[in-house]
C-alpha cells in the first residue's frame, strides 16, 4: 500500500526570500521602463504626456516611489527672535553671499590691473592708448550687462569656480539636489538640470540662462496667466525655490548661493 504525504503549506524561508527577490526585481524593471518612457517624453518636449504617465502610475507597482508623497506643515509666521531661539541664524540663511565667486572676481580684477601695469611698462603704451583700451573693456562690460544680463561674466566666474574650487562645485551640486528633491516630493516633476553655466550655455545656447533645475510647471504658468494662483501651488513653488538655500544651510551652516531664488519669492 502506497504512502500519501500531505504538505502543510509551510514555505521554506529561502524560497520565500527568492520569490520576494523575483517580484522586487520585476517591479524594479517596470520602474526603470517607466523612467525611460518619462525621459523619452521629456526629450521630445511633451511635458503633459510625461506628467500624465507619472501620475497614472502613482502609488502602483512600477510607479515612481514617493512622488508627491511630501506633505507641507501648516504655515506659521516666525519672528526673528523665535528663529534665533531655534538655532537659526537668519543672516546665514536669508542673506547668502557667494564668497567663493567673490574672491575669484577680486583676484581677476587685481590680476587685470597688475597685468595692465606690466604691459604698460613693457611696451611703453601712451596714456591715450591706455584710455582707449580701458574704454574698450568698459564697453564689453556694459554690453554683457545690458545684452546678456551679466551672463558672460557669470560664465567665466562659474567655470573658474567649478574648475579650481571643489568646495564650490560640491555646494552647487547640493544646492540643485535640494531643488530637485523637494520638487519631486511635493509632486512637481523635475524636467532636467545643469550644474554649470557652461552646461546651460551648451544646452540652451544663451548667455542669459544660468545653471539650475527646470521643472514641468505648465500648471503653474497657466494659473499665473489667468491671474489666479492658488495657495497650494504658490506654497509648493515657494518651497522649491527656497530648497537650495535651505539645503546649503543644513549641510554647511550657511548659504552662499540662492540670492536670486530668495528674490523670486
Amino acid at each position: 500500500m502506497g504512502t500519501v504525504v500531505y504538505y502543510t503549506g509551510l514555505v521554506s524561508p529561502r524560497l520565500r526570500f527568492c520569490s520576494k527577490k523575483i517580484v522586487g526585481s520585476s517591479v524594479g524593471v517596470q520602474r526603470q521602463q517607466v523612467l525611460e518612457q518619462v525621459d523619452n517624453e521629456l526629450s521630445k518636449g511633451d511635458e503633459r504626456a510625461a506628467l500624465s504617465l507619472v501620475k497614472d502610475l502613482q502609488g502602483k507597482p512600477g510607479g515612481l516611489r514617493c512622488f508627491g508623497a511630501g506633505r507641507q506643515i501648516p504655515q506659521r509666521l516666525y519672528t526673528l527672535d523665535e528663529l534665533k531661539l531655534n538655532g537659526i541664524e537668519t543672516r546665514s540663511l536669508l542673506s547668502p553671499v557667494d564668497a567663493t565667486l567673490g574672491a575669484i572676481e577680486r583676484t581677476l580684477q587685481l590680476a587685470g590691473v597688475a597685468g595692465g601695469l606690466a604691459t604698460w611698462n613693457a611696451f611703453g603704451f601712451s596714456p591715450q592708448q591706455i584710455l582707449l583700451f580701458s574704454l574698450g573693456l568698459l564697453f564689453l562690460w556694459t554690453l554683457d550687462s545690458v545684452s546678456f544680463n551679466g551672463g558672460l561674466g557669470s560664465l567665466v566666474l562659474d567655470t573658474i569656480g567649478h574648475t579650481f574650487s571643489q568646495k564650490y562645485h560640491n555646494r552647487v551640486i547640493q544646492h540643485e539636489a535640494g531643488h530637485f528633491l523637494i520638487a519631486y516630493m511635493v509632486g512637481i516633476l523635475p524636467r532636467g538640470y545643469t550644474l554649470t553655466s557652461l552646461e546651460a550655455l551648451q544646452k540652451d545656447g544663451s548667455f542669459n540662462v544660468q545653471a539650475g533645475t527646470a521643472f514641468v510647471d505648465f500648471d503653474f504658468l497657466e494659473e499665473v496667466n489667468t491671474g489666479k494662483v492658488s495657495a497650494t501651488t504658490l506654497n509648493r513653488f515657494s518651497c522649491i525655490a527656497l530648497a537650495g538655500v535651505a539645503t546649503e544651510y543644513l549641510l554647511f551652516g550657511y548659504a552662499e548661493g540662492g540670492l536670486a531664488d530668495i528674490n523670486k519669492v
